[in-house]
């Protein structure tokens, strides 16, 4: 059951709905209920309900749900939606570019090119907000996040806003270290112009339709599941296995990108965490060597 709470901050409401299936927030459609689900279009608002959570309350910023698996048994903490918050964006001197946390990676892309930017085009192939790809350095079609930061604002558990510079972080391919508690409302990019204006939103047609052709759309999966090994790629591996068009229930191998793993059939998060970790095995055993996944699994398995 589902139940409704309204709090306030000065004029602004928030919204907590208790019990919330993850289904409904996740790329995969999939997953079991968090036991708190915060939903509002102010900032102020949610640094206010932050702070006065308890020290130990779990919490799960999402975006899109694009890179996220929620366990069947739930999430025992709470949900905060990024979704509709903080998208603000600003041009600024020096070739830079101010955009929230709650900014698609598509909507940024398109902002960075009609201003005459480049560096920002693999934006467009990341189904994520900027909050996500800034946890986890996300990328795209050769391009990665953290090389364009120059700074970050962060919200920490009493809801204050924190601003540090890019040097404060370290950075690998989909890793990220910073402080702890802390999470990401902004970023401060730096671009570089483009000789023609066109340029920009000629790439991002051109990439967008590479995505097209070489990934499966319109489905409910998470995107990439696996980081690429060095020097080789997920997909190949996992191909080379024979592992496309693989099933466990509702989840099944992608048969277009073998790194992508689709519910089609009403598969639960049990479904597509075990055949995740069919993948792994199978890799390893047949190719030596373990895929890491991209994707962040979180929640309580369901008791049997």
């Amino acid at each position: 059951m589902q139940n409704m709470i309204m709090a306030k901050a000065d004029t602004d409401k928030l919204t907590v709905l208790e019990n919330e299936p993850m289904s409904r927030h996740t790329s995969w459609r999939a997953g079991g209920a968090a036991r708190r689900y915060i939903q509002t279009a102010s900032k102020e608002a949610l640094a206010e309900y932050i702070a006065g959570l308890g020290e130990d309350e779990p919490l799960l910023w999402m975006g899109l749900g694009s890179n996220t698996l929620v366990r069947d048994g739930g999430f025992n903490g709470t949900v905060i939606a990024t979704q509709g918050v903080m998208t603000d964006m600003q041009l600024l001197e020096n070739n830079r570019v101010y955009a929230g946390a709650g900014v698609p990676g598509a909507k940024l892309a398109r902002f960075c090119s009609r201003h005459g930017l480049s560096g920002a085009e693999f934006f467009a192939g990341i189904p994520g907000l900027l909050g996500g790809a800034l946890a986890m350095n996300a990328g795209a079609f050769g391009g990665e996040t953290w090389p364009l930061v120059v700074e970050v604002e962060t919200m920490n558990r009493k809801g204050e806003i924190i601003r540090r510079n890019a040097s404060e972080f370290s950075y690998g391919y989909r890793h990220v270290e910073g402080p702890r508690e802390e999470w990401f409302v902004s970023a401060t990019l730096q671009l570089q112009p483009v000789k023609e204006k066109q340029a920009g939103a000629i790439d991002i047609k051109a990439l967008l339709a590479k995505r097209s052709a070489s990934q499966p759309t319109g489905v409910a999966s998470c995107g990439s599941v696996f980081r690429n090994p060095q020097g080789d790629y997920a997909a190949r591996l996992i191909e080379s296995c024979g592992l496309k068009g693989r099933r466990i229930g509702g989840a099944v191998v992608s048969a277009k990108h073998a790194n992508f793993i689709i519910n089609d059939r009403n598969a639960t998060a049990a479904d597509i965490e075990s055949l995740i970790e069919l993948v792994q095995r199978e890799v390893e055993k047949q190719q030596g060597v373990l895929l890491q996944t991209e994707v962040r699994i979180v929640g309580d398995r369901k008791e049997a």
